[in-house]
């Protein structure tokens, strides 16, 4: 299989490639939206012990940024099923679609992922620094009052 990377790689895949890049996505994807229930308990689970408002703030903010992520996977999950569906007509009937078109259609749904995965290890790496910083913090804020 082609380099994903390489310009006009899409014209050069055939549906069967395409096809299998394709559940590459999904399987990714699905994989990201493990990994965002993840994120989305470790808030939770230290969120009970935040008392300062500064602090709530912060994970109340990550918490809707994680909640968005995990719409626009279900969303790109469900472009990724009708993509795959479109995929199987055109390997069953090479006619049914204009082959160009989707092709064009399938890059620009590349980019979308790429954007996606971009938007998803920011908010992960933010998630991780202001978890360990409302962490210290708090921690440090029982220890003074004791």
């Amino acid at each position: 299989m082609k380099n994903p990377t390489e310009d006009n790689f899409v014209v050069e895949y055939t549906w069967q490639e395409l096809y299998t890049l394709t559940k590459h996505w999904k399987s990714d994807i699905q994989f990201y939206k493990e990994d965002i229930k993840f994120l989305r308990r470790l808030i939770n689970k230290y969120f009970i012990w935040v008392t300062k408002k500064e602090n709530i703030e912060k994970v109340t903010k990550i918490e809707n940024r994680l909640h968005q992520l995990t719409q626009k996977c279900d969303g790109l999950i469900k472009n990724i099923d009708k993509h795959l569906e479109h995929l199987s007509n055109l390997i069953n009937d090479p006619f049914k679609y204009d082959s160009q078109t989707f092709k064009v259609e399938h890059a620009k749904f590349d980019n979308n992922i790429a954007d996606f995965i971009k938007i998803f290890r920011e908010h992960k790496k933010e998630t991780f620094a202001i978890t360990e910083y409302i962490v210290d913090d708090e921690k440090l804020m029982r220890h003074l009052e004791s």
